[in-house]
């Protein structure tokens, strides 16, 4: 989705199948993009393009990958997934997207029924994550390293690497039941530099995602 915040133009992207919510500062070298979906995939990321330059993009590093920006990165911009009833309570004149009309989709179902159950990502041909991690298991996401959602759900808190991770319960899974509002509880999670207190971006994505375009990266596992 394209839109704006303040006078900054932000692009808000969500990718199903590897569970990537990444908002994006929408200007690059000074001028704005507007993206929409190629329908490609790699790494079963969705691949985004900007109907200015016509360059391609990879959604989860937020990377152009074909064209003349070819691997110019955008700059992710703090946001998070949040179950209504949090955000509703704490901004009661917050604004909130209208629901699309003129459309047969029902946005209230999952077309990925149980997708976060499978054991196989669709149309992913890489390796599968390290640690004996399942694919489509979910991992927070803070740059080149990630922390395996359950142990932050069974921890609560987390600090480490001068970050703070926190989870509690209360959001339905989008990628589980039929109907999203009935889908499994994987809980609502926010990151904080752990000296400063202040929010920093983070993506609550699979394994196999993170795995694939952090090759490198650590994975936060404990003791």
């Amino acid at each position: 989705m394209n839109d704006r915040i303040g006078d900054v133009p932000v692009a808000v992207t969500f990718c199903p199948l590897c569970n990537s919510s990444i908002t994006f500062d929408a200007r690059v070298a000074g001028q704005e993009l507007e993206f929409g979906v190629s329908g490609k995939l790699r790494f079963s990321d969705m691949v985004m393009y900007d109907r200015n330059t016509e360059n391609w993009w990879q959604q989860f590093p937020g990377e152009a990958i074909i064209g003349e920006l070819q691997g110019t990165k955008l700059t992710v911009l703090l946001s998070w997934m949040e179950n209504w009833e949090s955000y509703a309570t704490q901004h009661p004149d917050g604004l909130v997207m209208a629901q699309p009309v003129g459309h047969s989709r029902d946005y209230g179902r999952n077309p990925y029924t149980k997708y976060d159950r499978s054991q196989t990502p669709f149309l992913y041909r890489g390796d599968p994550p390290p640690h004996g991690l399942r694919s489509l298991s979910r991992g927070v996401a803070i740059g080149d390293k990630a922390w395996p959602l359950q142990r932050l759900a069974v921890a609560g808190e987390l600090i480490e690497d001068s970050v703070r991770l926190t989870w509690r319960a209360g959001q339905a899974s989008a990628l589980g039941a039929s109907e999203i509002a009935k889908g499994r509880d994987v809980g609502n999670v926010r990151t904080y530099d752990a000296t400063t207190g202040d929010a920093i971006p983070h993506d609550v994505a699979f394994a196999f995602a993170f795995h694939a375009f952090r090759p490198t990266g650590t994975w936060m596992l404990g003791e």
